[in-house]
């Protein structure tokens, strides 16, 4: 094992020397997610120095980066003097680049700076009838990349090689988060995107995650699994109805057409194993189906709602089976439980830990819901996010 981690400026050059003397190291990365890692360091004034706000931290497993992104929480000081912890600790906490993306919203028209927008609700950002692969990148390009106002452009950020994956799909928006509407782009083929550091740039791609379930497996007999947990829950939802047209609490001019309402429902078919549950999906502001647009929306929220299948596992690294080598996140990976069954599921999040003096060990969770993971609290916010941003797109 071999872990580096230095600091970058926001351009991605490296400031000061390795941060060498770190005493724990831990790392999340998360499917579609921005990711979560902390370090701890005895608080040296050289280290303080280097963990300032706007930096970056790159840390570097066995001469690849593993994760780099901006500090998050730069620094958290401890000093115990029955512990004699002189001259104290300091814990930085850091993400990937995609956590940058993730503080951006989708401007109806992101040629322009907000205060000239459009006063209508009726304007959004839309592609009828695209590739999915091309939406995502249009929407990051257009909103935080180099096709971006100015004042929006993410520090060295470009667009990766296009993948040439996904199929044609319709998707509008207008002032939600923009990881979300990647989210709702990628979800009907189940593509990935993620950022990455290459050189002097921040690449930013969409890719197909891969069929590992022959070549990724996981057993206690193969030697590369510690332990594991399963739990299965019912569905939050069976029938997501998706409520769209025009507000009605908006009286319309004389002359307009009235105020309408849209229903569509949008059924799972997992009420034939468990039972019925209904949840609304307001979609005010959009007009009708016509584009597919309220049967994307309860599509995209059966992804959430469907039967909770949550598989963790605890896996170490061997020499035929790697974490970032021989499987990432999104690929559908096997694991054989110690009953016999095999579970076939995707890839949700990889954790990296290590000290100096126990080495490294790698987690993976494995399965459709990522609530055995810190993630969940990442869901909470996304999902408070979506309704702030449906409230203000009115």
């Amino acid at each position: 094992m071999t872990i580096q981690l230095l600091i970058t400026d926001r351009n991605l050059n490296v400031l000061g020397a390795p941060l060498d003397a770190w005493t724990k190291v831990s790392c999340d990365l998360n499917f579609n997610a921005p990711a979560s890692g902390s370090v701890t360091l005895p608080a040296r004034p050289e280290y303080m120095e280097l963990l300032q706000p706007g930096n970056r931290l790159m840390l570097i497993r066995d001469g690849s980066i593993w994760c780099a992104g901006p500090l998050e929480a730069p620094q958290s000081y401890a000093w115990d003097l029955d512990n004699n912890t002189e001259p104290g600790t300091i814990t930085a906490t850091w993400s990937d680049d995609l956590a940058r993306i993730a503080g951006y919203l989708t401007y109806p028209d992101p040629a322009v700076d907000f205060a000239s927008q459009t006063t209508s609700t009726d304007v959004k950002w839309q592609r009828v009838s695209t590739n999915a692969e091309t939406i995502i990148r249009e929407l990051v390009d257009a909103n935080c990349g180099p096709s971006a106002l100015a004042a929006r452009q993410i520090e060295r950020l470009v667009l990766d090689d296009v993948a040439g994956v996904g199929t044609d799909r319709t998707v509008s928006t207008r002032l939600e988060p923009l990881l979300d509407a990647c989210r709702t782009a990628a979800s009907w083929n189940r593509l990935g995107f993620r950022t990455r550091q290459v050189g002097d740039e921040i690449r930013f791609g969409v890719y197909a995650p891969a069929d590992r379930t022959t070549t990724a497996r996981f057993s206690a007999g193969l030697g590369n699994l510690r332990s594991v947990t399963f739990e299965l829950s019912a569905p939050l939802a069976t029938s997501e109805l998706v409520q769209g047209g025009n507000d009605p609490s908006e009286q319309a001019a004389e002359g307009d057409p009235p105020n309408v309402r849209a229903y569509v429902e949008v059924d799972s078919g997992a009420a034939a194993d468990w039972y019925r549950v209904e949840k609304l999906q307001d979609k005010t502001g959009t007009a009708d189906d016509s584009d597919g647009e309220l049967t994307q929306a309860g599509t995209l929220a059966l992804g959430d709602d469907n039967p909770q299948a949550s598989l963790s596992t605890v896996t170490v690294d061997t020499p035929d089976l790697r974490a970032g080598r021989d499987y990432n996140l999104g690929d559908r990976v096997t694991v054989q439980l110690p009953t016999g069954l095999e579970i076939a599921d995707l890839v949700q999040t990889i954790r990296l830990e290590a000290t100096p003096d126990t080495g490294e060990l790698v987690t993976t969770v494995v399965g459709s819901s990522d609530q055995t993971t810190t993630t969940a609290t990442v869901r909470a916010v996304r999902d408070l996010a979506r309704r702030l941003g449906r409230l203000e797109a009115r």
